[in-house]
């Protein structure tokens, strides 16, 4: 891709999401696929860092099964359509998560490679070095799950404060200082690393 190219994606804006979820209630294909290819890389990388390789990516196509069959009662609230989105998700991955602990037939490998996080490398990997991306991993890794699970909604996924409270089941205020003590122990966990 040429450097203007590149220079003019960054500046068109960026697609308006409200009315493509009006679009897609009404039974639009095109605004599904367009709210899907958005959504897609975010959903996926969520999903990855719980499940591993093909449940994650079921986790993903499961979400989206249930969206658009559960889109008519989709109301534009604070959380947004993406907001929606992964909180059907994070229901999925959870669903997932449960049923992997109790199946009694499936052996223990097995069961650990549907729980396990991928390793495949992930937005992290692009932007930070070799070195850099090992230890910020292995620091987040040693955070509370609750920690990882609101960096990753926030940080990679890009979901607001307000998304994020709709996705977790608290307030934006509480997000933003929950946000801020993990950020800081993960800040703490870098520099004992150093």
């Amino acid at each position: 891709m040429a450097s203007t190219d590149r220079y003019r994606a960054s500046v068109l804006p960026p697609p308006d999401v409200a009315a493509l979820a009006e679009r897609a209630q009404t039974g639009d294909d095109d605004a599904w696929e367009h709210l899907y290819r958005l959504a897609y890389p975010r959903l996926l990388a969520y999903a990855r860092r719980r499940l591993a390789g093909d449940a994650a990516v079921e986790a993903v196509s499961e979400t989206m099964v249930r969206a658009v069959s559960g889109v008519d009662r989709f109301v534009w609230q604070g959380a947004g359509f993406e907001g929606w989105l992964f909180g059907i998700l994070r229901h999925v991955v959870l669903d997932a998560q449960r049923s992997a602990g109790r199946a009694p037939t499936m052996a223990d490998a097995d069961r650990a490679l549907l729980t396990r996080p991928s390793d495949e490398p992930g937005p992290l990997d692009h932007v930070l070095g070799d070195e850099e991306a090992r230890a910020v991993r292995a620091a987040f890794e040693r955070l509370a799950p609750a920690d990882q699970e609101l960096l990753e909604l926030r940080v990679v996924a890009g979901l607001s404060a307000d998304e994020v409270g709709r996705v977790l089941g608290k307030r934006p205020g509480a997000i933003r200082m929950a946000q801020n003590r993990a950020l800081g122990r993960l800040r703490g966990l870098l520099d004992g690393a150093s």
